[in-house]
């Protein structure tokens, strides 16, 4: 476990180039991160390869699938999702990373409902938001960072950043600043998706202290594409968030400024038949065959028009 300081990168500090392709994998509990390798495991079957994409935008789910991809083949990853592991004895199946034992997903989103509600803005959202993951983990033991640490490790297939551009976001705990990680910020890669998975306690990385990378700006964090020519987002969750609209964080609102700065944009959603096995069922391990081969289906029927795209 890398006990440095972090160095994560900032918006301004990641360099774009036009002609290149990034892929943003979003947020999106269990079932997404089963559904994301679904997808993607269906295009590479029909003839279509995301995973060479430029830049990569991994956020909580989207982090975890992201690092899975740099270190195995997408059938290998789909074929493992279609065995739903054994529910947790120690902790009940719809909780969250990072939370208490007892907290359903239910009272976690009843907790970022009331941030929110108190929030001015984002950046006061993210302040709050890593205030209250700080207060979790002064009332814990301090155990749950290395059972964390080690379930995410033991999920990748390599422990080794790829070559390739990787970015896994973040939010300082303690400053609400936004964060994201890439294979030059001197923080091994496990790390980085278990601080960008953290939604309740805070990860700790050497003496910071992050949290999920989905509230840094949405489950997406689509911006971070900015200056891709072509851009696909593949987002577990829809595109929905629980932020009002006015604070123009939304995915609607990063899509709509990707395109204006001369991306092309294409966003992939579950199919509407699908829903189920998200939101309040994101947690829940035995969904995820089925939300993998939801994600599987939709992938090869999506190939040939996203193939304009891509290629």
């Amino acid at each position: 476990m890398n006990t440095t300081s972090a160095s994560p990168l900032h918006v301004s500090s990641t360099i774009a180039r036009s002609g290149q392709r990034a892929l943003v994998l979003g947020g999106g509990g269990s079932t997404g991160n089963a559904w994301l390798i679904g997808v993607i495991a269906g295009l590479y079957d029909a003839g279509l390869d995301v995973t060479t994409a430029d830049l990569t935008v991994g956020t909580s789910a989207g982090a975890t699938a992201a690092a899975q991809l740099a270190g195995a083949p997408p059938g290998e990853l789909y074929e493992a999702t279609l065995v739903a592991p054994p529910q947790r004895q120690n902790r009940p199946s719809r909780s969250g990373p990072g939370r208490d034992p007892g907290t359903s997903v239910a009272d976690h989103l009843d907790r970022i409902r009331t941030i929110i509600a108190a929030s001015e803005d984002a950046a006061d959202m993210r302040r709050r938001m890593g205030s209250s993951a700080l207060a979790m983990a002064a009332d814990s033991d301090g155990s749950w960072q290395t059972m964390w640490r080690a379930t995410v490790a033991s999920r990748l297939p390599s422990q080794d950043w790829p070559e390739r551009s990787v970015l896994i976001t973040a939010v300082d705990a303690r400053t609400g600043d936004p964060a994201a990680f890439d294979r030059h910020s001197g923080v091994d890669l496990a790390d980085a998706v278990a601080a960008s998975c953290s939604s309740g306690q805070p990860f700790m990385i050497g003496d910071n202290a992050y949290i999920d990378g989905g509230y840094r700006s949405n489950a997406e964090n689509a911006d971070l594409a900015t200056g891709h020519e072509r851009v696909l987002v593949l987002a577990p969750l829809g595109g929905r968030s629980l932020v009002p609209e006015r604070w123009g964080t939304h995915l609607s609102a990063q899509v709509e400024a990707l395109r204006s700065s001369g991306s092309r944009v294409e966003t992939v959603f579950p199919e509407d038949d699908a829903g189920h096995l998200f939101g309040a069922n994101a947690m829940d391990v035995s969904l995820r065959p089925p939300a993998a081969r939801a994600g599987h289906d939709q992938g090869r029927a999506l190939a040939q028009r996203l193939s304009e795209l891509w290629r």
